[in-house]
Formats: structure tokens, sequence, C-alpha cells
């Protein structure tokens, strides 16, 4: 069995906090909505939005301090972080749409273990994947570039 380099622990030691705060981050977001909306009342909309945004707050307190570990400035480092954020989602919403309109995934069922899924979900869950894989890559390269890396 081959050992990784201490460059490639260091990557998979990235991705696995970076696959924690993703995991924290969608907690936080659906926990607020539903507080937001249902106990306190406020509009859906609003509360989707509130939820959101602090789970991209959390997202970028976590990734900056403990997946990445930098100290470089927090004004330069926010606007690389809501560019990669509207990069990857752009990636993320092209894989989607793609899949689910020009192939013929977007007209299937998938029927398993009792669970329905359409092409659509389907290709959904393919453009997360993107986003996650696309999002990771320019956090560490771009936005946290040379931080702990």
């Amino acid at each position: 069995m081959r050992t990784l380099s201490p460059e490639q622990r260091l990557v998979v030691t990235q991705f696995l906090r970076y696959a924690c705060v993703g995991v924290m981050n969608t907690l936080i977001t659906l926990v607020l909505i539903f507080l937001c909306k249902s106990i306190f009342g406020i509009n859906p909309w609003v509360s989707n939005a509130i939820g959101y945004v602090a789970g991209f707050v959390n997202s970028f307190v976590w990734n900056k301090l403990w997946v990445f570990k930098s100290g470089s400035g927090v004004l330069s480092e926010g606007v690389k972080f809501i560019i990669g954020f509207l990069l990857c989602y752009a990636f993320q919403f092209a894989a989607t749409w793609l899949l689910t309109e020009q192939t013929p995934l977007g007209d299937i069922q998938l029927h398993l273990l009792g669970f329905t899924m359409s092409g659509y979900g389907l290709a959904t869950l393919i453009g997360m994947v993107v986003y996650t894989l696309a999002n990771f890559v320019y956090n560490r390269t771009v936005t946290f570039k040379g931080a702990g890396n």
C-alpha cells in the first residue's frame, strides 16, 4: 500500500474538513430557515435568505480559520470567496441544466428502494458534486492560496 506524501495528506485533510463545514452549513441553513419561518413567523423567502446568508458566512469563517488556516486579510479573501461561490454556482447550474435539458437524463424516473428520483434530481446531485469539487479547488488555489497550503 502506497503512503501519501505530506502534500497529499494536507489536501485530503483539507477536503475532509471542507466536507464537514459543508454539512455544518447545510444544518445551519435548514435550522435557521425553519426557526425563522415556523417559530418566528418570518416570511418564507426572507427566512430562506437569512438561512443562506448565515450558511455562507459560516462557510467563510470555518474555511478561513479551520480548513485552510489563513491569516490573510478578511476583505480580500471575502471578495474572492464571493467570486468563487458565484463561479462555482454557475458551473453547478450549467452542469445541472446541460444534463437535464441536453441529455436523455431529463426524461427518466429512477425507482430505487421505495424512492423515486427524477432525472432533474439526479442531475442536481451531480451538479452539487461539480460545485463542491470546483469550490474546494478554487478556495484552495485562489481564495486561501498559500494559507496553510
